[in-house]
């Protein structure tokens, strides 16, 4: 009969591996193992802390019946426990497949998390924004000692730290496949620790976090005023600082500025390596529009597209991803063509909540200042070439950067018609392919008036 369990066993672990995701199945499923003695009326699972055991009770008692009774329909309970004996209490069985977890072994597996396969230090753009926070990061996924430990990155949402953290853990993993890594939210630590206080397992808590070789939390800022919490937390920096491992803290601020925080905890954060990542600019925003593209070579975008989303969305560099995203996936799904007009409709919300209000004098203004001509030869009737042009280009980028109608452009240069501005738009879109300075001087204005 505890063949028949065993057999069981094996495919319902497969079942809740695919169902559950590699990442929360190796950190909650992966250590339940199968008790001896377990027949196919009651079924003995167990885990090695009671933390543990409480977590799996409150989130898969149901889903693990349900499972066992698709296997053997006479299973009428599941019970699930804290197996604190030697693993040869515990039954194992060869797995079916390839595909199929084998039956755990081991009451403490090593950590193995699985990170986020976009988030490699290859996918991530470098410019002088980031440089140290990147450089940084590589040095800590190197083997060996840390040369600083902790390494504190800060920035603002969306700005890249939680790329680096995920492409950290892959490199260093991959540089020492027999190393264990723990990745958690400072809310997910948080939340782990009072359910250890309340189940008395902190023991269990604190050696699972304190024997891994590479520590990363994320998101720090949220711990603030959570006095307990961070008193547990003080303890694991000066655990790993002490045994020379690999400790990476994120937040959205430096250390001096968190606040709710303990001073002996900001200096614990602030002794190592403190790395900023700064709001990406104009030119790093356009070459990580470039980036993603090449990820999606069935995707056709004109340049002018292109810099339309760098240009307009500077919040953070994962709102321009999401947005990207989205104009890939409304043209897919419609069948589409991606043009000017095409992003405009698709991102109009997007684009104007995201764009700084700049108004038509400043391009003028800018205009002027950078072809060395008169802001009043802009709106006059002139048609000289060196004044032409400039006037075209200012048109064009009143219809790129502002939300000004056609007719409303063509007032502000002179009275001019719609049709005039609409000739303006599409001659300096041509000659941006083929013209380095023309394209050139855009980009600069561009940059310029973003600021």
């Amino acid at each position: 009969m505890e063949a028949l369990v065993a057999k069981a066993w094996t495919h319902v672990r497969a079942n809740l591996r695919r169902s559950a995701g590699q990442r929360l199945f190796d950190q909650w499923l992966k250590p339940v193992v199968l008790i001896a003695g377990s027949d196919a009326e009651i079924v003995r699972l167990g885990l090695p802390s009671a933390f543990m055991t409480q977590w799996v009770k409150n989130h898969y008692a149901e889903r693990l019946l349900l499972e066992f009774r698709g296997q053997i329909p006479a299973v009428r309970s599941v019970s699930i426990e804290t197996v604190a004996e030697e693993p040869k209490r515990v039954l194992s069985a060869a797995p079916v497949s390839a595909d199929s977890a084998p039956v755990a072994a081991s009451a403490s597996p090593a950590e193995r998390p699985q990170f986020d396969q976009r988030f490699t230090f290859d996918r991530f753009v470098i410019d002088a924004t980031n440089r140290v926070a990147c450089n940084a990061a590589k040095a800590m996924a190197e083997p060996g000692a840390p040369r600083f430990s902790p390494l504190y990155l800060h920035a603002g949402t969306g700005q890249g730290k939680t790329h680096l953290m995920h492409a950290i853990g892959h490199a260093f993993l991959e540089a020492n496949p027999e190393a264990t890594a723990i990745y958690v939210t400072a809310e997910r630590f948080m939340f782990e620790f009072v359910q250890a206080l309340r189940n008395k397992d902190t023991h269990a808590f604190k050696a699972r976090l304190r024997s891994v070789d590479l520590l990363m939390i994320d998101d720090l800022q949220f711990i603030g005023g959570k006095d307990g919490t961070q008193q547990e937390f003080f303890h694991t920096v000066n655990e790993f600082m002490s045994s020379g491992k690999k400790l990476v803290i994120a937040a959205d601020r430096a250390p001096q500025a968190l606040e709710g925080f303990e001073p002996r905890l900001v200096g614990r954060l602030a002794s190592g390596l403190v790395a900023d990542i700064k709001p990406a600019e104009l030119e790093l925003r356009r070459a990580i529009v470039g980036r993603k593209l090449l990820e999606m070579p069935a995707v056709t975008m004109p340049h002018e597209v292109m810099d339309l989303l760098a240009a307009r969305i500077t919040t953070n560099v994962r709102e321009l991803e999401g947005a990207l995203n989205r104009l890939v996936a409304y043209a897919q799904l419609n069948g589409e063509t991606i043009t000017i007009d095409f992003a405009t409709n698709v991102l109009g919300e997007v684009l104007r909540s995201a764009q700084r209000r700049i108004t038509i004098d400043e391009i003028q203004r800018a205009v002027s200042s950078h072809f060395e001509v008169k802001q009043i030869d802009l709106i006059s009737e002139r048609r000289a070439v060196a004044i032409a042009r400039p006037r075209q280009i200012a048109m064009y980028l009143a219809k790129r950067l502002t939300t000004r109608s056609l007719p409303e452009i063509g007032r502000k240069f002179g009275n001019r018609d719609h049709s005039t501005v609409i000739h303006a738009v599409k001659r300096i879109e041509e000659l941006r392919g083929k013209d380095v300075e023309i394209d050139t001087a855009v980009r600069t204005l561009m940059r310029t008036l973003e600021g």
